[in-house]
C-alpha cells in the first residue's frame, strides 16, 4: 500500500501589532493502512508588514503557511523519514522474547 501524507498547521504565533506569523507549528502524519507515523515541528520568520507579500494573519490561508514551512523545510526529507519510521514498523529487523 502506498503512504499518504497529510500537511496541516497546528498552531501560529504573531505580533500583535501588525499580525505578523513569528513561528507556525507544523505537523505531517503518514499513513499506510493501519500504520501511522508523524513528524512536529516548528518553523519561524521575522514578519516584514512593508514588504509587498506580506500577509496578516487575519488573511492567511493553511495553503500559504505550509508553502512558507516547505520553503524552510524539505519536504521530501520529512515524509522519507515518516515512509522510514513506517517500513520499520512493517518490516521489524529486531525482536525480543524467550525461547522456552
Amino acid at each position: 500500500m502506498a503512504i499518504t501524507y497529510t500537511w496541516t498547521i497546528a498552531e501560529l504565533e504573531r505580533n500583535t501589532a501588525d499580525g505578523g506569523v513569528t513561528v507556525a507549528h507544523w505537523r505531517c502524519e503518514g499513513v499506510d493502512g493501519e500504520t501511522t507515523a508523524s513528524s512536529y515541528g516548528t518553523t519561524s520568520w521575522t514578519p516584514d508588514a512593508s514588504a509587498s507579500d506580506f500577509i496578516a494573519f487575519d488573511s492567511l490561508t493553511q495553503d500559504a503557511v505550509l508553502a512558507w514551512v516547505w520553503n524552510t523545510v524539505v519536504k521530501a526529507d520529512v515524509e522519507t523519514a515518516i515512509a522510514d519510521k513506517i517500513n520499520a514498523e512493517l518490516n521489524p529487523t529486531t525482536t525480543a522474547g524467550l525461547p522456552w
